[in-house]
């Protein structure tokens, strides 16, 4: 079965889609184009099961994606007011993510297809994330994007579905990682992120003076791994560190990648001008990252100056959910053909393929 519709207004779909590539278990169910509608998006977070261990670990993510995800479609499908019937096609993260989290969604995905005789659609993650403000905020390609998910901080030109070019991207630790081992460093609990936020808001952002990584090369690569350096370096010499010290080197942290961040979003669009100068240009920050407050505000400050649409999901669609993977299925049905059962999970899968990998490649390719 082939969904392809040349007037893509008159087009309605209604796709289930399954994610579960690191520690979100979910389910979705969304329709579109016309009308574009979550009609449910259930996430079941492991939080509790990880933050003793300080991160995520694979097998017990594995585990617990195992034991919930028949509970989790279920009540996708209940709560959407759907039955099999209504559904047109599955659709599933196959990749890229935690090898063994994939292989759960995917291969439960593929026998909800073969069973209820549903098209499937394997989706790249990071094109969920890329192509949620097409669901969220009606936006036209070609536009840029700021992906900060999990491990991977790029900025990318979407030029179509299956369409990307990476512009740059980090050198070493992506953003969330950089959040999460200062946390770690800084004593603060797991996830770090939100916890690092937190305490940001209490400090003194003036106190300590952070590196601005790579700014004073051109490009749009960045890295972040310098700047962690230099806040640990700082750590250490006042030992033993009190709450304030640890809100003002949070405070500091931020600052910092939010600071690098608005200058290469800056650079990003003066970019797209030269590439596209009869579009207006819009900027998408999507991903974990994209939750923070002082980013966004420093992103939509960057896009204000340079007279650009900034667009940021609603918090709900910041972090891993099915409801991205549900509407990127319908943007890919209707490109047709649909995927077939021979298609794998894959734990690395980058959005542009013609780029060779920033990090290296291997047997599961290329790392970024």
């Amino acid at each position: 079965m082939t969904f392809v519709n040349e007037n893509r207004a008159d087009t309605r779909l209604t796709v289930l889609g399954i994610e579960t590539s690191c520690d979100e278990t979910a389910a979705a169910v969304v329709r579109g184009p016309l009308d574009k509608n979550i009609l449910s998006n259930v996430i079941r977070s492991q939080i509790d099961e990880h933050t003793e261990f300080g991160g995520v670990v694979p097998e017990i993510a594995a585990r617990a994606h195992i034991e919930i995800l028949d509970r989790i479609v279920a009540e996708a499908l209940q709560k959407s007011k759907c039955s099999w019937d209504d559904i047109d096609a599955v659709a599933a993260t196959a990749g890229p993510g935690l090898i063994g989290g994939v292989i759960v969604g995917f291969m439960t995905a593929k026998a909800i297809a073969m069973a209820a005789g549903k098209p499937l659609v394997g989706v790249n993650h990071l094109e969920g994330h890329a192509l949620t403000a097409r669901l969220t905020d009606d936006l036209d390609f070609p536009f840029l994007l700021l992906l900060v998910s999990g491990g991977h901080s790029q900025f990318l030109l979407v030029r179509g579905v299956g369409d990307y070019e990476r512009l740059g991207t980090t050198i070493d630790d992506a953003i969330g990682e950089a959040f999460d081992k200062t946390a770690k460093l800084l004593g603060l609990p797991y996830p770090g992120g939100p916890h690092v936020e937190k305490m940001a808001k209490k400090g003194d952002v003036t106190r300590f003076r952070l590196p601005r990584p790579l700014l004073d090369r051109p490009g749009l690569d960045m890295s972040f791994a310098g700047l962690k350096t230099a806040l640990r370096t700082q750590a250490k010499k006042l030992e033993p560190v009190d709450d304030q010290t640890v809100a003002d080197l949070c405070a500091a942290f931020q600052r910092a990648v939010a600071d690098v961040l608005a200058a290469r979003t800056k650079s990003a669009l003066d970019l797209f001008r030269e590439r596209y100068p009869d579009t207006a240009p819009a900027i998408v920050v999507a991903g974990g990252v994209a939750a923070n407050q002082e980013i966004r505000a420093s992103l939509l400050s960057a896009a204000n100056d340079a007279e650009a649409r900034f667009i940021a999901p609603p918090m709900a669609l910041c972090t891993d959910n099915a409801a991205m993977i549900a509407w990127a299925g319908i943007e890919r049905l209707l490109q047709g053909p649909v995927d077939d059962m021979k298609l794998p999970p894959r734990p690395r899968w980058p959005l542009d393929q013609s780029n060779a990998g920033v990090l290296g490649a291997g047997k599961k390719g290329a790392k970024v």
